[in-house]
């Protein structure tokens, strides 16, 4: 993924916080679901740019059975 494809998806993106975060800087992650993928990325380091990582929806799908 580019810096420009980054950043329109960091905008249009609906990102969702694990229910696991106690919100006080620990841990976490956030995902958001588009086009038959799963993005995630670091909730500590959304607005500085950080990498999003995009999953294709079978292969999460196949990350989520292994948990």
């Amino acid at each position: 993924m580019n810096a420009v494809d980054q950043a329109q998806t960091k905008d249009e993106l609906a990102w969702h916080k694990s229910t696991y975060s106690s919100g006080e800087g620990g841990e976490c992650v956030e995902v958001a679901v588009a086009d038959g993928a799963v993005h995630v990325r670091d909730s500590k380091r959304t607005m500085e740019g950080g990498p999003i990582l995009k999953i294709g929806s079978a292969a999460w799908s196949a990350l989520l059975r292994v948990m």
